[in-house]
């Protein structure tokens, strides 16, 4: 009988294929995005010491309370922009964009716009 992978381990594998090809120095992080079912998360991680330098997510009080629907393509427009606002506070100018093994388009697409919109260079 034939299995079929399922969705989420033909990401999984997208994803470790993608994590050979680059990784989060100091100077330049790696902007890492997640999607679960209801809520979208995004760090910005050095790996050369496995740190998070900057994290949002659509589970926080200040960015639920603006949001309609916390897992849709507004939602992540928006956490794009706060992201990008929280590393540039801290110094941060260029990352590298880990789509997690999510094909880039809708959600994971509009993050990265508005997170190059509000500042980030990737």
């Amino acid at each position: 009988m034939v299995r079929k992978e399922s969705r989420q381990e033909i990401r999984v594998k997208k994803h470790k294929r993608l994590r050979n090809r680059f990784s989060g120095t100091a100077e330049r992080p790696r902007l890492a995005v997640f999607r679960s079912n209801n809520h979208m998360y995004a760090q910005i991680i050095d790996d050369t010491v496995g740190n998070t330098l900057v994290s949002a997510s659509t589970l926080e009080k200040a960015v639920k309370s603006e949001l309609e629907k916390t897992n849709n393509v507004d939602a992540a427009a928006y956490l794009g922009t706060v992201i990008a606002k929280r590393a540039i506070e801290k110094g941060i100018k260029t990352v590298v964009f880990d789509r997690g093994g999510y094909i880039y388009q809708g959600k994971i697409a509009a993050l990265a716009e508005a997170a190059r919109e509000a500042g980030l260079e990737f």
